[in-house]
């Protein structure tokens, strides 16, 4: 099966890696190809395709960091062009990325950025990837105060999702994957969020049309969302839920906790915050809490993490504004406050503090 969206084609489709060196020829998407990918994903299916994109006639390097959030900064982007210029790679490059999201985010910020921008395809092999950082043009990398403190909006020219590579993910990573999907459906679709309710088994079991099903939709939700306000200056900021104080935990744990594990603890604490501000109702907490459990996911902050330290963090987050944190805050399941057309509001500090309190018990 396939879907395109308005802007780029977002190609998913079971089993489709290995066909996609001819859909390139038949797009005319390059003639040189540099594949960025890390040193999971490179064992898995980097050699494979290398070959099949030489094999169709195109000239193809790949370029190898090693797996892990703590590698997404600014230095290992510096090698991974090293080896691209001196392979003479140049302005007629397409980038590919091959893998979960901090391949994508590190290679679609090279993209960005190599000879004042190339063209960009994103291959994602996580669910996170798929459901999430593939779709939308935000790139970025790390530095020691936050996540993606440097980055740039660069939209790839074309996504292609083979639902089937999350077969080969740590379950751990499935798992953190399934916090964004969660997400989705939360902020604005909640029929979505009752099929993964009522799924949850087959989900798990990551059957054929659960996995196509989960990457249809999460595409679709992300896909509206983005071509709305591509950007991020409204609505596009709803994608954040979560993300505020989830990103600080990450940040606090050395990224040692997974991304989605941490979306999943920072998405009950903004949930928390919204009982006292929007109203959105106990039972849906109560059934966010549920199904994050169904998945397997975190939903405490570890106690070695402090509120102190979550709160400064949270100033440095990129809705903050006037060195004050702002939150996007859900009404109620699929529907999120619009604050005036911005989606994003001031949260009072003593607030925060018992939503964090809350989500340690």
């Amino acid at each position: 099966m396939r879907k395109e969206d308005q802007s780029y084609p977002i190609i998913i489709e079971n089993g489709i890696l290995n066909r996609i060196p001819q859909d390139l020829k038949e797009r005319n998407l390059g003639e040189r190809f540099a594949i960025i990918t890390d040193t999971n994903v490179s064992a898995r299916y980097g050699g494979a395709l290398e070959y099949w994109i030489e094999n169709a006639g195109f000239m193809v390097g790949r370029y190898v960091f090693s797996e892990g959030e703590q590698q997404k900064r600014l230095r290992i982007c510096e090698d991974l062009v090293g080896g691209m210029s001196s392979d003479g790679f140049g302005r007629d490059t397409t980038v590919i990325a091959l893998g979960g999201g901090v391949v994508g985010d590190m290679a679609g910020f090279i993209a960005a950025s190599f000879n004042r921008g190339v063209p960009l395809i994103q291959i994602p092999t996580t669910l996170i990837a798929q459901a999430d950082s593939s779709i939308g043009g935000k790139t970025g990398v790390d530095t020691e105060y936050g996540k993606n403190l440097f980055g740039a909006f660069k939209q790839p020219n074309i996504v292609y999702i083979d639902p089937l590579t999350l077969r080969t993910l740590a379950p751990i990573d499935y798992f953190s994957g399934l916090a964004e999907t969660v997400k989705h459906g939360v902020i604005q679709d909640s029929n979505f969020f009752g099929y993964l309710e009522q799924n949850t088994a087959k989900i798990l079991r990551m059957g054929d049309d659960a996995l196509l099903n989960l990457a249809e939709t999460n595409c679709r939700i992300k896909g509206n969302v983005v071509e709305a306000d591509p950007n991020e200056k409204g609505i596009r900021r709803i994608l954040n839920l979560g993300h505020t104080i989830g990103h600080a935990v990450e940040t606090l744990s050395d990224y040692n906790l997974p991304h989605g594990h941490c979306v999943a603890i920072g998405m009950l604490s903004a949930l928390r915050i919204a009982k006292e501000t929007t109203g959105f109702p106990q039972e849906d907490l109560e059934r966010v809490e549920r199904l994050l459990k169904e998945f397997n996911l975190p939903t405490k902050i570890p106690s070695e993490i402090t509120n102190d330290g979550i709160l400064k963090l949270t100033t440095l987050d990129k809705k903050a504004a006037k060195g004050q944190a702002r939150y996007c805050l859900p009404v109620k399941i699929g529907e999120m406050a619009d604050f005036g057309g911005q989606y994003v509001t001031y949260v009072d500090e003593p607030l925060v503090r018992q939503a964090l309190d809350e989500s340690r018990q």
